[in-house]
């Protein structure tokens, strides 16, 4: 008796639901990926030979490099409560357009006299603009203490949490320079702050 010849079909598959699924994917990643914006005061970090990951949130990080001081919040939340705050500290009112601005802005390196021109500067005029940085002095008084401490009381009362600080000092940068900045966190008992260094490639 002869066989019945079953005819072979070439198998299909089909990849429609999996291009769906990695284009939502892709979606997904640039929406909430964060883009690196340019420091403002660029400086050539020390080398070290230990990796530790510096956390997103609840944040700041001082730059020192060329004789100035930067000041940098992580959180838009934080920075509009931080401009209010040091706004009434220094009798200085800003607009609502103004804080939302500010908001955006991940790293700032100017006095608070001339804080309301820098936030109305155009994007291009900023990057165009020669920060001076922020004053530092020895004393109670100095507007990087008091960034500091309006930064800490406004990341307690909005996330409930202690504000940790890392430092990002230039490799050429005298030690006196960076001591300024360790002796205003010292004066409000940080003690404990982290330095900001780039992985050393060597074997």
């Amino acid at each position: 008796m002869a066989r019945i010849k079953i005819p072979r079909k070439s198998t299909a598959i089909d990849m429609t639901a999996m291009c769906d699924v990695a284009f939502l994917l892709l979606t997904f990643f640039i929406l909430t990926a964060k883009l690196k914006q340019e420091d403002p005061l660029r400086v050539d970090v020390p080398a070290s030979s230990i990796k530790v990951n510096v956390p997103d949130v609840d944040m700041a990080t001082i730059t020192v490099g060329h004789g100035k001081v930067f000041f940098g919040l992580e959180g838009t939340d934080l920075r509009k409560s931080l401009l209010e705050e040091m706004g009434k500290k220094y009798n200085q009112p800003f607009t609502p357009e103004e804080i939302q601005k500010f908001s955006v802005i991940p790293t700032f390196g100017v006095p608070m006299n001339v804080m309301k021109q820098y936030i109305n500067l155009s994007t291009d005029e900023k990057k165009k603009y020669v920060a001076p940085g922020i004053p530092v002095d020895s004393t109670t008084n100095s507007e990087l203490f008091n960034w500091i401490y309006q930064a800490r009381i406004v990341t307690k009362n909005l996330h409930n949490k202690e504000l940790r600080f890392a430092i990002k000092g230039d490799s050429r940068e005298q030690y006196p320079e960076i001591q300024k900045v360790i002796d205003v966190l010292q004066k409000q008992t940080v003690n404990k702050f982290s330095l900001i260094t780039s992985l050393n490639q060597g074997k």
